[in-house]
């Protein structure tokens, strides 16, 4: 993909960043994980992240998702509302970030209980929309439309991804670990991301699934998202990556 074609800017650009974890456990040793790492990406583009356990992939993502706090460095993320560094983002930036323009898949599904699967897809989707501005009668009107939307929307990703449709009224609580992560993908897919962050997100998928996810990415990129992903699948991560970049290779102790 040639993300010249959307914008010379890069959606997402990591400058110097570093993290390191205190283990209290062990006297207040100070464990370095990110030491300098310095990365860009581009509309369009997918970025893989490459090197063995342990060398900060999952936490750099965390970091760029807001779930983990920057040490020092800039996380700049060029939003639809402007420039923001994610290191200096209030708690309240980053929630509505999530809504509109981040997109997280991990290989974990958190889930409110008994809440139903399609639900859990259709939420990303109304909390993106704007809240609609009229009297009270009007704005019922206008939310009764909304969820029977963004339900549509997920019924036809849930099956795209082949999960049963005796399924989609329940709780994804109570699935197997691959209908959990066809849900989880739907979810991520659901509402058009600029940054879309892919941790593992094949994991315990079989062959046709990890197809739709191939494809799932190749649309989000054609769509202008800037992706950055952990493959542990060669396949996968051959066929959507633009760039592999080893975080042994950036920064500095």
């Amino acid at each position: 993909m040639n993300a010249a074609l959307f914008e010379p800017s890069p959606v997402l650009a990591v400058r110097d960043l570093r993290k390191r974890f205190t283990l209290h456990l062990r006297g207040g040793l100070e464990l370095p994980v990110l030491r300098g790492v310095s990365l860009e990406v581009h509309a369009g583009e997918c970025v893989a992240l490459v090197g063995a356990s342990g060398r900060g992939k999952s936490t750099l993502m965390k970091c760029l998702h807001g779930s983990y706090a920057a040490g020092s460095g800039e996380l700049l993320f060029r939003s639809a509302d402007g420039l923001v560094d994610i290191a200096q983002a209030s708690p309240q930036r980053m929630i509505a970030l999530r809504r509109r323009d981040i997109a997280y898949v991990s290989q974990f599904l958190r889930a409110l209980p008994r809440v139903p699967a399609v639900d859990v897809v259709a939420q990303r989707r109304l909390e993106a929309w704007p809240a609609a501005a009229a009297d009270d009668f009007d704005v019922d009107l206008e939310h009764e439309a909304r969820v029977a939307a963004a339900r549509a929307e997920a019924r036809t990703l849930l099956a795209r991804l082949g999960l049963p449709p005796p399924l989609w009224e329940l709780p994804p609580a109570t699935f197997s670990g691959g209908e959990q992560q066809r849900v989880n993908i739907a979810r991520g897919f659901i509402e058009p991301a600029r940054l879309l962050l892919l941790d593992e997100p094949t994991a315990s998928l079989d062959a046709a699934n990890r197809r739709v996810v191939v494809e799932l990415v190749s649309e989000a990129k054609a769509r202008g998202a800037a992706v950055v992903g952990i493959f542990h699948d060669e396949e996968v991560r051959d066929a959507v990556a633009d760039r592999r970049v080893d975080l042994a290779d950036t920064g500095t102790p």
